[in-house]
Protein backbone atom coordinates (compact mmCIF):
# COMPACT_ATOMS: atom_id res chain seq x y z
CA UNK A 1 0.00 0.00 0.00
CA UNK A 2 1.14 3.57 -0.69
CA UNK A 3 2.82 4.75 2.55
CA UNK A 4 1.24 8.21 2.31
CA UNK A 5 -2.24 6.71 2.02
CA UNK A 6 -1.49 4.38 4.92
CA UNK A 7 -0.31 7.27 7.10
CA UNK A 8 -3.38 9.30 6.16
CA UNK A 9 -5.72 6.41 6.94
CA UNK A 10 -4.10 5.88 10.34
CA UNK A 11 -4.57 9.56 11.21
CA UNK A 12 -8.22 9.61 10.13
CA UNK A 13 -9.12 6.39 11.92
CA UNK A 14 -7.31 7.25 15.17
CA UNK A 15 -7.45 11.03 15.56
CA UNK A 16 -10.40 11.80 13.26
CA UNK A 17 -13.31 9.39 13.62
CA UNK A 18 -11.53 7.48 16.41
CA UNK A 19 -13.07 4.18 15.34
CA UNK A 20 -13.60 1.75 18.23
CA UNK A 21 -13.59 -2.06 18.29
CA UNK A 22 -16.93 -3.39 17.08
CA UNK A 23 -18.07 0.00 15.78
CA UNK A 24 -19.66 0.34 12.34
CA UNK A 25 -17.89 2.83 10.08
CA UNK A 26 -19.72 4.60 7.27
CA UNK A 27 -17.58 6.08 4.50
CA UNK A 28 -18.97 8.45 1.86
CA UNK A 29 -16.67 9.22 -1.06
CA UNK A 30 -16.45 9.91 -4.78
CA UNK A 31 -15.52 7.13 -7.17
CA UNK A 32 -12.12 8.80 -7.66
CA UNK A 33 -11.31 8.28 -3.98
CA UNK A 34 -11.17 4.49 -4.17
CA UNK A 35 -7.49 4.12 -3.21
CA UNK A 36 -7.92 6.19 -0.04
CA UNK A 37 -11.18 4.42 0.83
CA UNK A 38 -9.41 1.07 0.58
CA UNK A 39 -6.65 2.30 2.90
CA UNK A 40 -9.23 3.59 5.39
CA UNK A 41 -11.18 0.32 5.28
CA UNK A 42 -8.02 -1.69 5.85
CA UNK A 43 -6.98 0.46 8.82
CA UNK A 44 -10.51 0.40 10.29
CA UNK A 45 -10.59 -3.37 10.29
CA UNK A 46 -7.05 -3.44 11.70
CA UNK A 47 -8.23 -1.55 14.80
CA UNK A 48 -11.30 -3.78 15.16
CA UNK A 49 -14.17 -2.07 13.30
CA UNK A 50 -17.28 -4.22 13.19
CA UNK A 51 -18.15 -3.34 9.58
CA UNK A 52 -17.16 -0.74 6.98
CA UNK A 53 -20.12 0.48 4.90
CA UNK A 54 -19.03 2.49 1.83
CA UNK A 55 -21.28 4.70 -0.30
CA UNK A 56 -19.74 6.05 -3.51
CA UNK A 57 -20.87 9.19 -5.35
CA UNK A 58 -20.29 10.10 -9.00
CA UNK A 59 -20.58 13.80 -9.99
CA UNK A 60 -21.43 12.83 -13.57
CA UNK A 61 -24.51 10.96 -12.38
CA UNK A 62 -25.53 14.07 -10.46
CA UNK A 63 -25.05 16.11 -13.65
CA UNK A 64 -27.45 13.79 -15.47
CA UNK A 65 -30.05 14.31 -12.74
CA UNK A 66 -29.69 18.09 -12.85
CA UNK A 67 -29.73 18.29 -16.65
CA UNK A 68 -32.42 15.74 -17.49
CA UNK A 69 -34.22 14.73 -14.29
CA UNK A 70 -37.70 15.94 -13.32
CA UNK A 71 -37.97 18.92 -10.98
CA UNK A 72 -39.26 16.78 -8.12
CA UNK A 73 -36.23 14.48 -8.32
CA UNK A 74 -33.68 17.20 -7.49
CA UNK A 75 -34.15 16.86 -3.71
CA UNK A 76 -35.37 13.25 -3.68
CA UNK A 77 -34.00 10.86 -1.04
CA UNK A 78 -34.44 7.09 -1.47
CA UNK A 79 -35.82 5.54 1.70
CA UNK A 80 -32.85 3.19 2.06
CA UNK A 81 -30.49 6.19 2.26
CA UNK A 82 -32.37 7.88 5.09
CA UNK A 83 -32.79 4.54 6.86
CA UNK A 84 -29.03 3.96 6.60
CA UNK A 85 -28.33 7.24 8.40
CA UNK A 86 -31.02 6.71 11.03
CA UNK A 87 -29.62 3.25 11.76
CA UNK A 88 -26.08 4.63 12.00
CA UNK A 89 -27.22 7.23 14.53
CA UNK A 90 -29.15 4.66 16.58
CA UNK A 91 -26.12 2.34 16.61
CA UNK A 92 -23.60 5.08 17.49
CA UNK A 93 -21.64 4.48 14.29
CA UNK A 94 -18.68 6.47 12.98
CA UNK A 95 -18.61 8.43 9.71
CA UNK A 96 -15.81 9.54 7.42
CA UNK A 97 -16.84 11.89 4.61
CA UNK A 98 -14.37 12.48 1.76
CA UNK A 99 -14.46 15.42 -0.66
CA UNK A 100 -12.23 16.99 -3.33
CA UNK A 101 -12.66 20.12 -5.42
CA UNK A 102 -15.86 21.84 -6.46
CA UNK A 103 -16.39 19.71 -9.61
CA UNK A 104 -17.65 22.92 -11.21
CA UNK A 105 -16.44 21.87 -14.66
CA UNK A 106 -18.68 18.80 -14.46
CA UNK A 107 -21.71 21.06 -14.04
CA UNK A 108 -20.66 23.71 -16.55
CA UNK A 109 -23.57 25.08 -18.59
CA UNK A 110 -26.30 23.94 -16.21
CA UNK A 111 -28.83 26.17 -14.48
CA UNK A 112 -27.19 27.21 -11.18
CA UNK A 113 -30.52 27.25 -9.38
CA UNK A 114 -30.99 23.56 -10.18
CA UNK A 115 -27.37 22.80 -9.33
CA UNK A 116 -27.84 24.44 -5.93
CA UNK A 117 -31.05 22.52 -5.24
CA UNK A 118 -29.76 19.06 -6.22
CA UNK A 119 -29.29 17.28 -2.91
CA UNK A 120 -30.69 14.34 -0.99
CA UNK A 121 -32.61 16.72 1.26
CA UNK A 122 -34.07 14.18 3.70
CA UNK A 123 -30.71 12.41 4.02
CA UNK A 124 -28.98 15.70 4.81
CA UNK A 125 -31.60 16.46 7.46
CA UNK A 126 -31.03 13.03 9.00
CA UNK A 127 -27.27 13.54 9.07
CA UNK A 128 -27.68 17.02 10.54
CA UNK A 129 -29.91 15.60 13.27
CA UNK A 130 -27.35 12.88 14.06
CA UNK A 131 -24.55 15.44 14.26
CA UNK A 132 -26.61 17.95 16.26
CA UNK A 133 -27.58 15.26 18.76
CA UNK A 134 -23.95 14.08 18.87
CA UNK A 135 -24.90 10.51 18.14
CA UNK A 136 -21.97 9.66 15.84
CA UNK A 137 -18.22 10.19 15.80
CA UNK A 138 -17.33 11.78 12.49
CA UNK A 139 -14.48 13.22 10.49
CA UNK A 140 -14.53 15.15 7.22
CA UNK A 141 -11.42 14.91 5.05
CA UNK A 142 -10.38 15.47 1.44
CA UNK A 143 -8.58 13.39 -1.18
CA UNK A 144 -6.39 14.83 -3.96
CA UNK A 145 -7.48 13.94 -7.50
CA UNK A 146 -6.37 15.04 -10.94
CA UNK A 147 -9.58 17.01 -11.48
CA UNK A 148 -9.14 18.82 -8.17
CA UNK A 149 -5.49 19.57 -9.00
CA UNK A 150 -6.56 20.95 -12.38
CA UNK A 151 -8.98 23.30 -10.67
CA UNK A 152 -6.40 24.48 -8.12
CA UNK A 153 -3.25 24.72 -10.27
CA UNK A 154 -4.54 24.83 -13.84
CA UNK A 155 -2.89 21.47 -14.49
CA UNK A 156 -3.58 17.94 -13.22
CA UNK A 157 -0.49 17.90 -10.99
CA UNK A 158 -1.86 15.59 -8.33
CA UNK A 159 1.57 15.09 -6.69
CA UNK A 160 1.86 18.84 -6.08
CA UNK A 161 -1.61 18.84 -4.56
CA UNK A 162 -0.74 15.88 -2.36
CA UNK A 163 2.27 17.81 -1.04
CA UNK A 164 0.06 20.75 -0.05
CA UNK A 165 -2.59 18.50 1.50
CA UNK A 166 0.03 16.47 3.38
CA UNK A 167 1.53 19.65 4.85
CA UNK A 168 -1.90 20.91 5.93
CA UNK A 169 -2.63 17.55 7.56
CA UNK A 170 0.78 17.31 9.23
CA UNK A 171 1.43 14.05 7.39
CA UNK A 172 4.96 15.35 6.86
CA UNK A 173 5.59 14.96 10.62
CA UNK A 174 7.09 11.77 12.04
CA UNK A 175 4.00 11.32 14.22
CA UNK A 176 1.00 13.17 12.72
CA UNK A 177 -1.30 12.24 15.61
CA UNK A 178 1.13 13.70 18.14
CA UNK A 179 1.50 16.84 16.01
CA UNK A 180 -2.27 17.23 15.97
CA UNK A 181 -2.45 16.70 19.72
CA UNK A 182 -0.11 19.67 20.16
CA UNK A 183 -2.04 21.88 17.73
CA UNK A 184 -5.40 21.00 19.27
CA UNK A 185 -4.01 21.94 22.69
CA UNK A 186 -2.99 25.35 21.28
CA UNK A 187 -6.47 25.89 19.85
CA UNK A 188 -8.09 24.82 23.13
CA UNK A 189 -6.03 27.51 24.87
CA UNK A 190 -7.52 30.11 22.54
CA UNK A 191 -11.04 28.98 23.41
CA UNK A 192 -10.22 29.39 27.09
CA UNK A 193 -9.02 32.94 26.50
CA UNK A 194 -12.21 33.79 24.62
CA UNK A 195 -14.47 32.17 27.21
CA UNK A 196 -12.67 34.05 30.01
CA UNK A 197 -13.23 37.34 28.17
CA UNK A 198 -16.99 36.65 27.93
CA UNK A 199 -17.45 38.87 24.89
CA UNK A 200 -21.05 39.80 24.11
CA UNK A 201 -20.39 40.14 20.38
CA UNK A 202 -17.90 40.41 17.53
CA UNK A 203 -17.21 43.35 15.24
CA UNK A 204 -15.67 43.03 11.76
CA UNK A 205 -14.07 45.92 9.83
CA UNK A 206 -12.29 45.73 6.48
CA UNK A 207 -12.60 46.40 2.75
CA UNK A 208 -16.31 46.12 1.91
CA UNK A 209 -17.05 44.95 5.46
CA UNK A 210 -18.76 46.74 8.33
CA UNK A 211 -20.49 44.02 10.31
CA UNK A 212 -21.38 42.97 13.83
CA UNK A 213 -23.01 40.01 15.51
CA UNK A 214 -24.03 39.24 19.10
CA UNK A 215 -22.99 36.05 20.86
CA UNK A 216 -25.28 33.80 22.88
CA UNK A 217 -24.33 34.24 26.58
CA UNK A 218 -24.54 30.49 27.29
CA UNK A 219 -22.48 29.50 24.25
CA UNK A 220 -18.84 28.59 24.73
CA UNK A 221 -16.00 28.72 22.25
CA UNK A 222 -14.77 25.41 20.89
CA UNK A 223 -11.94 24.05 18.76
CA UNK A 224 -11.42 20.80 16.85
CA UNK A 225 -11.97 18.27 19.62
CA UNK A 226 -15.46 16.97 20.28
CA UNK A 227 -17.22 14.07 22.04
CA UNK A 228 -20.36 12.17 21.23
CA UNK A 229 -23.08 11.93 23.85
CA UNK A 230 -21.68 8.45 24.54
CA UNK A 231 -18.30 9.98 25.41
CA UNK A 232 -16.37 9.01 22.26
CA UNK A 233 -13.75 11.62 21.37
CA UNK A 234 -13.25 12.60 17.73
CA UNK A 235 -12.00 15.47 15.54
CA UNK A 236 -14.73 16.40 13.09
CA UNK A 237 -12.58 18.27 10.56
CA UNK A 238 -9.10 17.27 9.42
CA UNK A 239 -7.44 19.67 8.98
CA UNK A 240 -8.81 22.07 11.58
CA UNK A 241 -7.31 25.43 12.59
CA UNK A 242 -10.37 27.29 13.90
CA UNK A 243 -12.01 28.31 17.13
CA UNK A 244 -15.77 28.78 16.79
CA UNK A 245 -19.07 29.45 18.51
CA UNK A 246 -22.73 30.04 17.69
CA UNK A 247 -23.95 33.65 17.38
CA UNK A 248 -27.45 34.82 18.21
CA UNK A 249 -29.66 34.22 15.20
CA UNK A 250 -31.40 37.62 15.41
CA UNK A 251 -28.30 39.79 15.80
CA UNK A 252 -26.33 40.06 12.54
CA UNK A 253 -26.14 43.62 11.22
CA UNK A 254 -24.28 45.21 8.34
CA UNK A 255 -22.38 44.03 5.29
CA UNK A 256 -19.60 41.46 5.09
CA UNK A 257 -17.54 40.48 2.07
CA UNK A 258 -15.94 37.11 1.36
CA UNK A 259 -12.19 36.88 0.97
CA UNK A 260 -11.87 33.55 -0.88
CA UNK A 261 -13.92 31.65 -3.47
CA UNK A 262 -16.59 29.40 -2.00
CA UNK A 263 -17.12 25.90 -3.36
CA UNK A 264 -20.85 25.27 -3.05
CA UNK A 265 -22.77 22.22 -4.29
CA UNK A 266 -20.97 21.89 -7.61
CA UNK A 267 -20.20 25.53 -8.33
CA UNK A 268 -17.86 28.26 -7.16
CA UNK A 269 -19.07 31.55 -5.70
CA UNK A 270 -16.72 34.52 -6.12
CA UNK A 271 -16.88 38.06 -4.76
CA UNK A 272 -19.69 37.24 -2.35
CA UNK A 273 -21.10 40.15 -0.35
CA UNK A 274 -23.96 39.72 2.12
CA UNK A 275 -26.00 42.35 3.94
CA UNK A 276 -27.89 41.57 7.16
CA UNK A 277 -30.55 43.38 9.15
CA UNK A 278 -32.17 42.01 12.30
CA UNK A 279 -30.21 38.79 11.84
CA UNK A 280 -31.60 38.08 8.35
CA UNK A 281 -29.63 38.23 5.11
CA UNK A 282 -31.50 40.83 3.07
CA UNK A 283 -29.19 41.15 0.08
CA UNK A 284 -26.96 38.67 -1.75
CA UNK A 285 -24.43 39.94 -4.28
CA UNK A 286 -21.63 38.06 -5.97
CA UNK A 287 -19.39 38.40 -9.00
CA UNK A 288 -20.21 34.76 -9.75
CA UNK A 289 -22.56 32.14 -8.33
CA UNK A 290 -25.13 34.27 -6.46
CA UNK A 291 -27.90 31.87 -7.54
CA UNK A 292 -26.10 29.02 -5.78
CA UNK A 293 -26.15 31.03 -2.55
CA UNK A 294 -29.82 31.92 -2.95
CA UNK A 295 -30.76 28.28 -3.56
CA UNK A 296 -28.87 27.22 -0.44
CA UNK A 297 -30.15 30.00 1.81
CA UNK A 298 -33.75 29.66 0.70
CA UNK A 299 -34.00 26.00 1.73
CA UNK A 300 -35.96 27.11 4.83
CA UNK A 301 -36.66 30.03 7.16
CA UNK A 302 -33.35 29.68 9.01
CA UNK A 303 -31.22 29.56 5.88
CA UNK A 304 -30.73 33.34 5.79
CA UNK A 305 -29.61 33.56 9.42
CA UNK A 306 -26.19 32.78 10.88
CA UNK A 307 -25.22 29.61 12.72
CA UNK A 308 -21.47 29.96 13.30
CA UNK A 309 -18.64 32.44 13.63
CA UNK A 310 -15.07 31.09 13.49
CA UNK A 311 -11.67 32.70 13.96
CA UNK A 312 -8.52 31.53 12.17
CA UNK A 313 -5.15 33.30 12.05
CA UNK A 314 -2.15 33.04 9.77
CA UNK A 315 -0.46 30.38 11.92
CA UNK A 316 -2.71 27.96 10.04
CA UNK A 317 -0.88 25.22 8.12
CA UNK A 318 -3.38 25.66 5.28
CA UNK A 319 -2.56 29.34 5.02
CA UNK A 320 1.15 28.50 4.95
CA UNK A 321 0.72 26.60 1.69
CA UNK A 322 -0.46 29.72 -0.15
CA UNK A 323 -2.95 27.52 -2.01
CA UNK A 324 -6.61 28.41 -2.56
CA UNK A 325 -8.02 24.89 -2.46
CA UNK A 326 -11.59 25.62 -3.61
CA UNK A 327 -12.59 23.09 -1.01
CA UNK A 328 -14.32 24.61 2.01
CA UNK A 329 -12.87 22.11 4.48
CA UNK A 330 -9.41 23.45 3.65
CA UNK A 331 -10.16 27.07 2.77
CA UNK A 332 -12.23 27.70 5.93
CA UNK A 333 -9.17 26.68 7.95
CA UNK A 334 -6.99 29.21 6.17
CA UNK A 335 -9.15 32.23 7.06
CA UNK A 336 -11.72 33.42 9.57
CA UNK A 337 -15.17 32.41 8.41
CA UNK A 338 -18.89 32.62 9.10
CA UNK A 339 -21.65 30.14 8.35
CA UNK A 340 -25.26 30.73 7.44
CA UNK A 341 -27.75 28.08 8.46
CA UNK A 342 -27.86 25.68 11.38
CA UNK A 343 -26.20 26.56 14.68
CA UNK A 344 -23.78 24.31 16.52
CA UNK A 345 -25.57 22.79 19.47
CA UNK A 346 -22.48 21.47 21.21
CA UNK A 347 -21.35 25.07 21.86
CA UNK A 348 -24.33 25.07 24.22
CA UNK A 349 -23.90 21.56 25.53
CA UNK A 350 -25.34 22.41 28.94
CA UNK A 351 -28.69 22.93 27.18
CA UNK A 352 -30.98 20.61 25.29
CA UNK A 353 -31.26 21.30 21.56
CA UNK A 354 -34.72 22.78 22.16
CA UNK A 355 -33.40 25.09 24.90
CA UNK A 356 -30.42 26.06 22.71
CA UNK A 357 -32.84 27.19 20.01
CA UNK A 358 -34.82 29.13 22.62
CA UNK A 359 -31.58 30.82 23.72
CA UNK A 360 -30.97 32.08 20.19
CA UNK A 361 -29.20 29.30 18.28
CA UNK A 362 -30.32 29.14 14.66
CA UNK A 363 -32.15 26.15 13.17
CA UNK A 364 -31.92 25.19 9.51
CA UNK A 365 -31.40 22.26 7.16
CA UNK A 366 -28.26 23.87 5.75
CA UNK A 367 -24.93 24.95 7.23
CA UNK A 368 -22.56 26.68 4.80
CA UNK A 369 -19.27 28.31 5.73
CA UNK A 370 -17.83 31.20 3.74
CA UNK A 371 -14.41 32.75 4.23
CA UNK A 372 -14.06 36.39 5.33
CA UNK A 373 -10.59 36.58 6.87
CA UNK A 374 -7.69 38.45 5.28
CA UNK A 375 -4.71 40.58 6.42
CA UNK A 376 -6.95 43.64 5.94
CA UNK A 377 -9.80 42.38 8.14
CA UNK A 378 -9.93 43.52 11.76
CA UNK A 379 -11.95 41.44 14.22
CA UNK A 380 -12.75 42.77 17.69
CA UNK A 381 -14.47 41.23 20.66
CA UNK A 382 -17.09 43.50 22.22
CA UNK A 383 -17.29 43.55 26.00
CA UNK A 384 -20.38 43.97 28.13
CA UNK A 385 -19.54 47.68 28.51
CA UNK A 386 -19.25 48.13 24.75
CA UNK A 387 -15.45 48.23 24.73
CA UNK A 388 -13.88 46.72 21.59
CA UNK A 389 -10.86 44.46 22.21
CA UNK A 390 -8.67 43.43 19.23
CA UNK A 391 -8.65 39.70 18.43
CA UNK A 392 -7.24 39.57 14.88
CA UNK A 393 -4.97 42.18 13.29
CA UNK A 394 -3.13 41.76 9.97
CA UNK A 395 -4.12 38.11 10.05
CA UNK A 396 -2.44 37.58 13.44
CA UNK A 397 -3.99 36.47 16.72
CA UNK A 398 -3.39 39.34 19.16
CA UNK A 399 -5.81 38.54 22.00
CA UNK A 400 -4.04 37.70 25.23
CA UNK A 401 -5.21 36.29 28.54
CA UNK A 402 -6.75 38.63 31.09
Amino acid sequence: MNSRLEKYAQLVISTGANVQPGQTLLVEADVEHTALVRAISDEAYRVGAGYVDVLYRDPFLRRSLIERGPHDALEFSPAWMTDRVARAAADGAALIGISSGSNQEVYAGLDLGRVGRARHAAVEREWLKAVTNREISWALIACPTERWAQEVFGEPDVDRLWEAVAHALRLDEDDPSAAWEQRLNELDQRTKILDDRAFTGLRYRGPGTDFSVALIPQARWMAGRDRTRHGQAHVANLPTEEVFTSPHKDSAEGTIRSSLPLSLRGGVVEGLELTFAGGVCTDIRADKGADLVRADMDIDEGGRRLGEVALVDRSSRIGETGVVFKNTLFDENAAAHIAWGDGISWTLDDLSVEDAHAAGMNESDTHTDFMVGSPELEVDGVGADGTAVPILREGRWVLETL
